[in-house]
């Protein structure tokens, strides 16, 4: 049986992927809500953060999962 990934992101992961703070991480996810007209509550999914950030979500997951 394969792995599951999780597709949703947070902060640390964030700050993984950019070498940032967490905070920066919180920051950003912040923004990538705001323009795409989410409300605080509704979570940032990793293809959502890659299309916004324009990075391939393949390296994104790579780096997260391994």
């Amino acid at each position: 049986m394969s792995r599951m990934n999780r597709i949703v992101i947070y902060p640390q992961d964030v700050a993984l992927i950019t070498g940032r703070s967490d905070r920066y991480g919180r920051t950003i996810i912040k923004r990538i809500k705001e323009h795409l007209g989410k409300d605080q509550y509704q979570l940032l999914t990793i293809k959502e953060f890659a299309d916004y950030m324009s990075i391939d979500i393949a390296l994104i997951e790579s780096v997260l999962f391994g």
